[in-house]
């Protein structure tokens, strides 16, 4: 009889064994991380995407949780602020991989992504930065099979300002002021090809570090260039900074302003009259009737809106949008897997890579950038007299999107 107890005991021990393994592998519950620079110089537009990431997560719970094979499965963030340091952002990945997050949406200065990225190379993890991350990062072997993300590089962001201006506002002299990194470079060569392709000339050209808060110098090289349009590189408080030294020059008046990527956060930081006529490329403007009337990206774009600016109080800004749309994808990832493993979710994006976003049909390309139908929309800054609220700030007047708007995958090492 003993010889039975022990068996009968043995038995029970490893059915609880194999009910805990099988737990482990099907969850009722994971955790993702949302790592973003909380704290520092990208805090404002870091806050934006915080709330994007967590709004996705609470709609998703709203509906029961993930659709997995074994069943529903609830999601619960990890926030963690990296600072926009190199050294502490991989530690505080490494802290979200320690806390058991099955992936990671995070980034708004893309050399940290593409520091995470080298990291997820050796070791697995969906992971889907949500910064415009600079073009070598797409060219073949460089992202991680596991590593996906939503926008595009700046030099993308550069061809649509191009393009815009020249084939949109019939533009040919340009000026362009890039960043000296490779954020300003990127967007230069992108310009720089829109131009060469639709047949502009760049007339003048002269970058500034990033921090650069007296523009009067580079300002005067412009008025003595005389272009039709003036397109800069400069993007969150440089851009605030140059745009009100623009205003009070007068340049204005003398060239159309273009500031080539913008979000309503920097918008916000410049009075109605520096805002008044400033075209920009913007990933995402909550108001899209004007522009679509009642179509469904319109109603869709609305209804988002409509649900952030319940949760937050403020409408749906273009980072937000981006980390929004990051968790979504990810979420899908999981579901047309039916996994968390790594390699299947990324394996299962690839092979259905067409899906919907807030802002209209997305296709996910062999690069692991994005081809979007409206990739970015052309805004005209509205001035005193032309705002009805706070957030008014933009016209919609144009888009760019598709494959054409990317860099040609040949390019890249495809």
């Amino acid at each position: 009889m003993r010889g039975v107890g022990v068996l009968l005991a043995l038995i029970v021990c490893v059915a609880l064994a194999a009910s805990a393994l099988a737990g482990a592998a099907n969850p009722s519950t994971v955790k993702i991380g949302v790592l973003l620079p909380l704290t520092g110089p990208f805090a404002a537009v870091a806050e934006t995407q915080r709330n994007g990431a967590l709004l996705a997560i609470e709609q998703l719970n709203e509906k029961g949780g993930l659709r997995m094979p074994w069943g529903r499965v609830r999601v619960e963030a990890v926030v963690a602020d990296d600072e926009a340091k190199l050294d502490v952002g991989v530690r505080r990945y490494r802290y979200l991989v320690e806390q058991g997050v099955v992936g990671v949406v995070g980034q708004t200065w893309a050399p940290l992504a593409y520091a995470i990225n080298a990291v997820v190379k050796r070791e697995p993890m969906p992971y889907f930065p949500v910064c415009v991350m600079a073009k070598e990062a797409f060219e073949r072997g460089k992202l991680a099979d596991t590593t996906f993300a939503v926008t595009f590089s700046p030099w993308t962001v550069g061809y649509m300002a191009g393009s815009a201006a020249i084939q949109v506002l019939g533009k040919k002299r340009i000026f362009f002021l890039a960043r000296a990194d490779s954020w300003g470079w990127d967007m230069r060569d992108g310009t720089r090809a829109a131009a060469e392709k639709f047949g502009a000339q760049i007339v003048g050209y002269d970058e500034v570090p990033l921090g650069t808060t007296d523009f009067t110098t580079v300002l005067q090289k412009v008025r003595a260039a005389r272009p039709d349009v003036f397109i800069s590189a400069q993007f969150a408080a440089d851009a605030v900074a140059l745009l009100k030294q623009t205003y009070q020059m007068g340049l204005n008046r003398e060239m159309t302003i273009f500031n080539a990527f913008i979000t309503n956060v920097v918008a916000k930081g410049l009075p109605p009259e520096a805002l008044k006529d400033v075209y920009a490329m913007h990933y995402f403007y909550y108001d899209l009737d004007r522009f679509l009337g009642g179509s469904p990206v319109a109603k869709s774009a609305a209804e988002y809106n409509r649900q952030y600016q319940a949760r937050y109080r403020t409408p749906a800004d273009a980072y937000a949008t981006i980390a929004y749309t990051a968790m979504q994808e990810m979420f899908r990832g999981f579901e047309q897997a039916g996994s968390l493993e790594p390699g299947k979710v990324a394996a299962a994006l690839m092979s259905k890579p067409i899906f919907q976003t807030v802002k209209g049909p997305a296709q996910w390309r062999k690069d692991h950038s994005v081809i979007y139908r409206f990739a970015a929309f052309l805004v005209k800054g509205k001035g005193p007299g032309e705002q009805k609220h706070e957030w008014d700030l933009f016209d919609v007047v144009g888009a760019q999107g598709g494959e054409e708007v990317l860099p040609p995958l040949k390019a890249l090492g495809y």
